[in-house]
């Protein structure tokens, strides 16, 4: 197996209220997602990644997920959005490494791996994630708009399952969330917004 790793900043949104009942707060896990139906997009913003000799540093990922607490099992449906300036190799790495075929302890606990899923498509995307000045920006093509820059109040320590527990972030309101295609289709805001670093690696010697 080829030795990987990716790191960089995670910055996700979904319809759950703030603070996401699946995150962990000042060392307790949340439960079951605000509204038992849960869609939301999540980035990763790759700031420094390869797999093999393979260069993965300056491109980025994104995902736009479904599921339902109350189905049997809660599978998933998602649809992963490859950066658009991939290379077919890149395109093959990241595809493999974001839904879990390349390997990784971690990979390996993320809810749309060790669970079912009912569809999954992978797509190459333009990608756009932008942090500055405590604003955070998400644009996958016309499938993903996500904008958050008011953190949440008295949140304690944040940390999500997706980044890694021990990865502490910032709970946040999203100013807009806007998914369309056959994933999600909503237009919401003030809902949850979550942003943090993340560091995967592969079981693999590099």
């Amino acid at each position: 197996m080829t030795g990987w790793r990716v790191a960089g900043t995670y910055f996700e949104s979904c319809n759950c209220d703030a603070v996401c009942p699946c995150r962990m707060v000042s060392g307790e896990r949340g439960g079951r997602s605000t509204h038992g139906l849960c869609f939301g997009a999540l980035s990763w913003a790759i700031d420094a990644g390869h797999a093999g000799e393979v260069d993965l540093a300056g491109l980025a990922v994104a995902m736009v997920v479904r599921y339902h607490d109350d189905e049997p099992g809660s599978p998933w449906s998602l649809v992963l959005h490859v950066d658009e300036r991939a290379t077919p190799d890149q395109y093959d790495h990241l595809r493999a490494i974001f839904l879990g075929e390349a390997g990784g302890r971690h990979m390996a606990g993320l809810p749309w791996v060790r669970k079912a899923c009912e569809s999954v498509s992978v797509t190459s995307s333009p990608i756009e994630i932008r942090h500055q000045d405590g604003r955070h920006e998400l644009t996958v093509g016309s499938a993903a708009a996500v904008r958050a820059s008011r953190p949440v109040e008295s949140q304690g320590e944040v940390s999500c399952v997706i980044s890694g527990y021990e990865r502490i972030g910032t709970e946040l309101y999203a100013d807009d969330l806007l998914l369309h295609g056959n994933v999600a289709d909503a237009e919401l805001h003030g809902t949850c917004a979550f942003v943090t670093d993340f560091d995967y690696e592969s079981d693999a010697p590099d």
